[in-house]
């Protein structure tokens, strides 16, 4: 686990940008719209990849019953109540109060218990069979103590699952030049240099003492909105595990 303080690897101007979009976080046509859009694909990503690591039942409604998950930059919980609702028990951390405190208030109004917290990967204790951190590396002021701290996290036989968009003309045109061009995504929410290219962030991985298992694209399609693809040029998934030395 990455050491020092608690806001190490927060760049305050990034959580100032999301916390003013707390009041809308559950809001399908507000701010973060396009996460509502998004998250319906990385759960099945997720779930897919929880089934293949520990050879669960599909079928199971509660795979991760017994099991402890983080979710590290959760926002207001979108990802971090599925997971509850999954059976983990969730710790769930956020660099801007204000979102963990719609987090919280809306995971009382669906009676689910979430340990949220304030403060970046380094408020996690512990070890965690699931550790996610979607759409959050790209925001932090010190990715490999970032990745560290994520890294220090996972369980021996627990799982990272990380998304972030690639540094790609695609991705700056799709996101950056039509996304926030047009205000389906806030203004200010991407700086493209900040984008890690796969190769990047497994090498980022692989030093943090993670073996890559998986690489997946997370495309837009006209017929289909998001979806999973072969395709990394414009975002992507990656899933990690604890790497094993002789």
């Amino acid at each position: 686990m990455a050491q020092g303080p608690a806001a190490t690897t927060i760049d305050p101007a990034e959580a100032e940008h999301f916390g003013r979009m707390a009041a809308e976080w559950w809001d399908p046509r507000g701010s973060s719209a396009m996460l509502h859009k998004l998250n319906p694909v990385r759960l099945g990503y997720i779930r897919d990849r929880l089934d293949q690591h520990w050879g669960l039942d599909e079928r199971d409604l509660k795979p991760l019953a017994g099991r402890r998950a983080a979710d590290v930059g959760c926002g207001a919980g979108l990802l971090a109540e599925p997971l509850a609702r999954l059976g983990a028990e969730v710790v769930a951390v956020d660099a801007a109060p204000e979102n963990i405190e719609a987090a919280r208030v809306h995971a009382l109004g669906q009676g689910l218990e979430i340990d949220y917290r304030v403060g970046g990967v380094e408020a996690l204790d512990g070890r965690y069979d699931l550790v996610t951190s979607l759409e959050v590396v790209e925001h932090v002021a010190d990715v490999p103590a970032f990745v560290g701290g994520l890294a220090g996290a996972v369980a021996e036989d627990g799982l990272l699952v990380l998304s972030t968009p690639n540094r790609t003309a695609w991705s700056r045109l799709l996101m950056i030049t039509i996304g926030e061009g047009t205000g389906r995504i806030p203004r200010g929410t991407h700086d493209w240099d900040k984008f890690l290219s796969p190769d990047e962030l497994c090498a980022r991985l692989a030093e943090a003492g993670l073996a890559v298992i998986d690489v997946t694209g997370l495309g837009w399609s006209l017929t289909r909105g998001f979806c999973l693809t072969e395709d990394v040029s414009l975002n992507y998934l990656v899933t990690a595990k604890r790497a094993r030395h002789a």
